[in-house]
């Protein structure tokens, strides 16, 4: 059994960007058909990469100033951070060898 999603919240959101290692954020929300969708594959993601990288999960709905700080209109989004930038983003639901090839892990 892998690692488990990361919620990411306002509040921890850079200690968690700045990692070492890739970090993926969902950005969703619970009314969200297409998340709800993706859900599922962003856990079992979590648990195939297992240390190689943090894959996250930030409810827009209650963490506003990390959604609009990076102008997260449309959900789900996936953004990828490397140290503490954005490398790579997804909108939409995609399989998950799109989101492993977007951590390059």
């Amino acid at each position: 059994m892998g690692k488990k999603t990361v919620e990411i919240t306002d509040a921890n959101f850079q200690d968690i960007i700045n990692s070492d290692v890739p970090v993926l954020v969902d950005f969703w929300a619970e009314w969200c058909g297409p998340c709800l969708m993706l859900g599922p594959t962003v856990e079992e993601l979590a648990e195939e990469v297992g240390e190689k990288a943090i894959i996250g999960k930030l409810n827009v709905d209650l963490n506003p100033n990390v959604t609009a700080q990076f102008g997260v209109r449309s959900i789900p989004t996936l953004l990828v951070f490397k140290g503490g930038q954005v490398i790579n983003k997804q909108v939409g639901v995609v399989p998950k060898a799109t989101l492993a090839k977007m951590l390059e892990v």
